[in-house]
C-alpha cells in the first residue's frame, strides 16, 4: 500500500506530519500533554519516550525549551523528524530512532528529570496477524511492553524526576506493581470516562522517582456530553 502523508495544524501553531496507514495521533496524546504542562518547566531535560510521529513534544513546545523523542518504528520516527524540520525546530526537539529496551545504549542513567510516555495499551495475544504492520506495534505489546517502558522511565529519571503515562484502567494493578519495583511511586492519577455514565477507558498518572507514598486522585475527565459533542472542559484542552 502507498504511504499517504497528510499535514494538519495544530492549535499551536505547530505542524505535523501523519498517515493513515502508519500513525494518526489520537486524543490520549492530547490529554497526556494536556496532564503534563502545568508539572513541568521550561528548563527541564525533558524525552518523551514512544513518541510515535512526535505529537507529544509539538503540543509542550510553548512549556520546555529542550525535548527528546524517542521511536522505535523507522518510518514513524522520520515522519517526527519531518515534523521537526518543517516547524524549525530541529535544534529544540531531537528525534532519535531507537529501542528503548536498548535505552543505555542512548542515554546516561538518570539524564532527565522528565519522561512521558504513550505507549502500546493492548497485551499482544493469541497469535495476531500483521504484528510487525505500524499501527498494531502502536497499539499492541509488540516491540515492548509494560515493564520494558516503566524500566525505561526508572533508568532515565535522577532521584524525584517525574514520569507522566497514559494507560488503560484495565491494567492498573500491572502499572502500580511496577511503577513499585522500580521505585515510581504513583502520586497522581485522572481517570478518563467517555460520557458520563459510562465507565473510564483511559488513565493518566503522573509518578515521581524515590518519593513518599501519597496519591491524589484527581476528578475523573468527560469527554463528551449525551448528544456526542466535547465536553467544555475537552473543548479547552483542545485550544491550548
Amino acid at each position: 500500500m502507498e504511504e499517504e502523508f497528510q499535514t494538519d495544524i495544530l492549535l499551536n501553531g505547530n505542524q505535523i506530519i501523519q498517515s493513515k496507514n502508519t500513525f494518526m495521533y489520537g486524543i490520549d496524546a492530547v490529554l497526556l500533554a494536556d496532564f503534563v504542562r502545568t508539572q513541568i518547566h521550561k528548563t527541564d531535560s525533558y524525552i518523551d519516550i514512544c513518541s510515535g510521529n512526535g505529537i507529544i513534544p509539538l503540543l509542550l513546545t510553548d512549556v520546555v525549551e529542550k525535548i527528546t523523542a524517542l521511536e522505535i518504528q523507522t518510518e514513524i520516527a522520520e515522519m517526527a523528524k519531518k515534523s521537526m524540520e518543517l516547524n524549525n525546530l530541529e535544534n529544540r526537539i531531537s528525534v532519535i530512532n531507537g529501542d528503548l529496551k536498548k535505552v543505555e545504549g542512548f542515554f546516561s542513567k538518570h539524564s532527565f528529570n522528565c519522561v512521558s510516555c504513550n505507549p502500546p495499551y493492548m497485551i499482544n495475544q493469541h497469535g495476531r496477524q500483521n504484528i510487525l504492520d505500524a499501527k498494531t506495534i502502536a497499539r499492541h505489546e509488540v516491540l515492548c511492553n509494560l515493564e520494558d517502558v516503566i524500566s525505561a522511565a526508572d533508568y532515565l529519571l535522577h532521584s524525584h524526576g517525574k514520569f507522566f503515562m497514559v494507560h488503560r484502567p484495565f491494567r492498573l494493578p500491572e502499572i502500580f506493581f511496577a511503577m513499585k519495583n522500580h521505585g515510581l511511586e504513583p502520586k497522581r492519577m485522572r481517570l478518563i470516562q467517555p460520557f458520563e455514565n459510562t465507565e473510564p477507558n483511559l488513565v493518566l498518572i503522573e509518578a515521581r522517582k524515590d518519593a513518599n507514598p501519597s496519591l491524589e486522585i484527581e476528578k475523573s475527565l468527560i469527554v463528551r456530553e449525551k448528544n456526542g459533542a466535547y465536553t467544555e472542559e475537552i473543548k479547552k484542552i483542545y485550544q491550548k
